[in-house]
């Protein structure tokens, strides 16, 4: 987080990982808890000449810092990842909007459909969405086992409904979002 906050804010520009093969291409974005970032450059760098310049630019104290917290096989490539800001995070203006005309609904329940027609459990989505109001703020574990599912994928379900706009998530647990709110009250599938 602290890091994301540095690349909103302009005060960390690079990032240093280790990978087996490059991970990311200029160009691509993210989502980050301050944003959206932007990859503008890799390059692989040998891990002994980041500087403490370079480390400054990544959100850490010095290159030492740096290298010890490169993560994977010491035989594996170092990047160097150039990244900006590059705007707000959609999802915030997209859960906030409560006003859903009935094309809104219509695209809603059939993106739910195929979600939940996806599924190797079964439908999902509704009954998620119904838990998420029910119990706003509730740790992750505690709704999955009302359910009887495993957080982790229960976690990935939640975060499907959060890219539609639908639920927001906290430091501990989801609430249903404004515009979920709206969905909830104008749809007619079941659930």
């Amino acid at each position: 987080m602290k890091a994301a906050r540095g690349v909103r804010d302009g005060s960390v520009t690079l990032a240093f990982r280790r990978w087996q093969r490059q991970d990311v291409r200029p160009g691509a974005v993210f989502t980050s808890s301050s944003g959206m970032v932007r990859v503008v450059d890799v390059e692989v760098v040998d891990p002994a000449a980041i500087t403490d310049a370079d480390a400054h630019r990544a959100g850490w104290r010095d290159a030492e810092q740096v290298r010890a917290r490169l993560a994977g096989e010491a035989d594996w490539p170092t990047y160097q990842v150039t990244v900006e800001w590059a705007g707000e995070d959609p999802r915030l203006a997209l859960r906030a909007s409560d006003e859903l005309t009935d094309d809104d609904v219509a695209h809603l329940d059939t993106r739910l459909e195929r979600l939940d027609r996806a599924s190797s459990h079964g439908a999902w989505t509704m009954v998620t969405l119904r838990l998420v109001e029910a119990h706003p703020e509730r740790r992750a574990p505690d709704l999955a086992a009302m359910v009887d599912r495993e957080t982790a994928p229960f976690k990935l379900d939640v975060r499907k409904l959060k890219a539609l706009g639908l639920t927001i998530s906290h430091r501990v647990g989801y609430e249903i979002s404004p515009r979920g709110a709206a969905y909830l009250r104008r749809t007619t599938r079941p659930g």
